[in-house]
């Protein structure tokens, strides 16, 4: 969506790759707080398959950083 317009994004930059190829990136001049992620689910949700799979890939990306 940056790309395609006059505007700014804030990203990782971990998480963006070549997706960042031709742009112009540059690291924020002040320090940014951590956050905490939390996942919360209906219990009836818990042993759907597809979010199984989107907790899963959640776990893992912020395993990552750490």
């Amino acid at each position: 969506m940056a790309r395609a317009s006059d505007l700014i994004a804030s990203v990782p930059e971990r998480h963006t790759g070549n997706l960042r190829a031709g742009m112009h990136t540059f690291t924020l001049p002040f320090a940014t707080p951590e956050f905490t992620l939390s996942l919360l689910w209906h219990p009836r949700f818990h042993a759907d398959p597809a979010h199984r799979w989107l907790r899963g890939v959640v776990l893992e990306i912020c395993a990552l950083t750490h």
